[in-house]
C-alpha cells in the first residue's frame, strides 16, 4: 500500500501585496497542499481581501515585522488539534519575486530523502537581472560563510522560499520578529543538527517596492540583524 500523501500547509508573510498575493496563491499547486496561510502584517491596502477571494485562509497580525507575520502563521497552524497538524510547512514570499509552482521541487528532499530543512537557494537558480540588490547578494554570501565558519553547514543562500517538517520546525523555538527571521531558522536548524540541503529556484522582479532592500535605511537594519542574529546564536 502506497504511503498516504504528506500534508502539506503554505504560509504566506504579506505587507501591502495587494498587487501581487493573488497571483502568488493561485499559482502555487494546490493539488498538494491542503492550506494556504496569508498573514496580513497590518497592510494599509487590499491585500487581505485579494488573498482571501483568492482562496488563502487570512490572518492578521499587526505586529509590524516579517517574523511576526511568520510567526503569526504558526500560530494559527499550532492552534489545530494535535491529530491534524501538518508534516511539512512551506514558507515563501508574497510579492510574486518567487516562483509557486516550484514548490514541488522544494518539498521533494523531504518527501524522498529524508531530509527536515529546503532552502530554495537563488544562489543555485536561475535569478533574473535586478531583481535582487548587491547588498541581498552581499549579505547572503556573508551571512552563508559565517554559518559554515561557525557551525559546518554548506548554505549559499537565506532565500525566504523554504521547507520544513513541522515537528523540527516547533522544536526550533522561532522568535525573531523581523529582519533575521530566515537566517535564524537557519542558523537554529545547524545547531540542532537537522538535514539540510537546498535547492536551485528561480527568482524574478518582485511587484512593488521592496520594504527592506528597497531603501538604504532598510538594507542597513536587515544587514546588521542578520549579523547581530548569527553572532547571538553561538
Amino acid at each position: 500500500m502506497p504511503a498516504p500523501a504528506p500534508v502539506i500547509d503554505v504560509i504566506i508573510p504579506a505587507y501591502n501585496e495587494e498587487a501581487s498575493i493573488g497571483l502568488v496563491v493561485a499559482e502555487l499547486p494546490h493539488h498538494l497542499l491542503r492550506e494556504v496561510i496569508v498573514c496580513d502584517n497590518n497592510s494599509r491596502d487590499r491585500t487581505a481581501a485579494v488573498g482571501a477571494a483568492a482562496g488563502a485562509t487570512v490572518v492578521s497580525e499587526p505586529r509590524a515585522g516579517y517574523g511576526s507575520a511568520c510567526l503569526r502563521g504558526m500560530r494559527h497552524i499550532a492552534a489545530r488539534p494535535p491529530a491534524e497538524q501538518p508534516d511539512i510547512v512551506v514558507f515563501l514570499d508574497g510579492d510574486h519575486s518567487d516562483y509557486p509552482e516550484d514548490l514541488t521541487e522544494l518539498i521533494a528532499p523531504i518527501m524522498d530523502e529524508g531530509y527536515d530543512l529546503v532552502i530554495g537557494s537563488r544562489a543555485r537558480g536561475q535569478v533574473e537581472s535586478g531583481s535582487m540588490t548587491f547588498p541581498q547578494i552581499f549579505g547572503n554570501w556573508l551571512a552563508t560563510n559565517l554559518i559554515r565558519l561557525f557551525y559546518g553547514y554548506e548554505f549559499t543562500d537565506l532565500g525566504p522560499f523554504r521547507a520544513i517538517r513541522y515537528p523540527a520546525l516547533r522544536a526550533l523555538g522561532m522568535q525573531d520578529p523581523d529582519f533575521g527571521w530566515t537566517v535564524e531558522m537557519q542558523v537554529r536548524a545547524a545547531k540542532a543538527g537537522l538535514k539540510c540541503t537546498e535547492v536551485p529556484v528561480r527568482y524574478r522582479r518582485r511587484i512593488g517596492t521592496s520594504k527592506i532592500s528597497g531603501t538604504v535605511r532598510g538594507t542597513f537594519l536587515a544587514g546588521h540583524k542578520i549579523l547581530w542574529t548569527i553572532f547571538k546564536l553561538i
